[in-house]
């Protein structure tokens, strides 16, 4: 895998950013989970969703990240054929698991701003539960059947990716066999779960700001907005960088741009949802807080 190996004198550098960002990735979504379980406060449709997410983030980076940082430091930057199909399947399962979760969220939001007295009634435990499961099994078949049909491709030239991580594009480009019929099942699973999911975002905030247009107080709207705006930001950050690598074919794909993009989805954006979730939300400040004096309390 050589995405950093053309400038060998940046490595340093590489590993104490990445390492930073691994780092805080980990204890923010970490914080994030503490909090939202020992807050019973918190014990909400919508915060059920944001421990899910934050658990989703954590094993996400955990799939990508401590391999890049061991072929930095070791300088040895191989992988087994098995390695890299294990590791492309957990990628792109956790990935669309974080797609379908988005999605669900915001439908949640719809719900308790939308039609906020059958809230209680629509988004029940067995509801919620069954929305996180649905996801779970989505994206694990999804992931699952495209890996499959990884496998059988075959590679008889250069085994040198382009990338820092085992990603189906970089992958497809060192094919040899015919990957028609691979790459129509990709766009059918990309539009099925990006094209999809991404509707249901937009019909639900289309929604949710019809009703802000309509809430009279000035107050009610800046409350609503205080809710909805660190979802729709985290929303931005994903499929943003999602579909400007995965839309387009093989053919046409470049090397630096992939990498620059997948940093962001891989590194950058589960480092910053935590922060992005909790700095603009005043119960998980809250939670935060509490969290924090327990554990004072407990050291004392």
């Amino acid at each position: 895998m050589l995405g950093f190996s053309e400038h060998p004198e940046q490595k340093p550098l590489l590993f104490g950013i990445f390492l930073s960002m691994y780092l805080v990735t980990l204890l923010g979504n970490l914080l994030i989970i503490l909090a939202i379980g020992s807050d019973h406060h918190l014990h909400t449709p919508m915060y059920f969703f944001l421990a899910n997410l934050s658990f989703i983030d954590t094993c996400f980076t955990c799939t990508i990240v401590p391999k890049v940082l061991t072929n930095i430091h070791t300088q040895n930057h191989t992988i087994s054929h098995t390695g890299c199909l294990l590791q492309m399947y957990f990628f792109m399962a956790l990935a669309l698991l974080d797609d379908f979760l988005l999605a669900v969220m915001a439908y949640d939001r719809y719900v308790a701003i939308c039609l906020p007295l059958h809230y209680a009634t629509i988004m029940g435990p067995q509801r919620c539960l069954l929305l996180v499961a649905t996801s779970w099994l989505c994206s694990n078949i999804l992931a699952f059947s495209l890996t499959l049909q990884m496998a059988r491709v075959s590679f008889c030239g250069s085994h040198s990716i382009p990338h820092f991580f085992c990603d189906l594009l970089p992958l497809l480009k060192l094919a040899c066999s015919d990957t028609r019929t691979f790459q129509l099942m990709m766009f059918a699973e990309a539009a099925l779960s990006g094209v999809v999911p991404l509707t249901c975002v937009l019909v639900s905030y289309g929604h949710i700001m019809h009703t802000i247009l309509r809430i009279p107080s000035a107050g009610g709207k800046h409350k609503v907005f205080s809710t909805c705006g660190s979802h729709l930001t985290v929303i931005t950050l994903f499929y943003g960088t999602v579909f400007l690598v995965y839309f387009q074919p093989s053919s046409s794909y470049s090397a630096n741009t992939g990498i620059v993009a997948s940093i962001v989805y891989t590194m950058v954006t589960p480092m910053l949802n935590p922060f992005i979730y909790s700095l603009r939300n005043k119960d998980m400040k809250g939670a935060l807080w509490r969290l924090f004096y327990l554990g004072k309390h407990c050291t004392m």
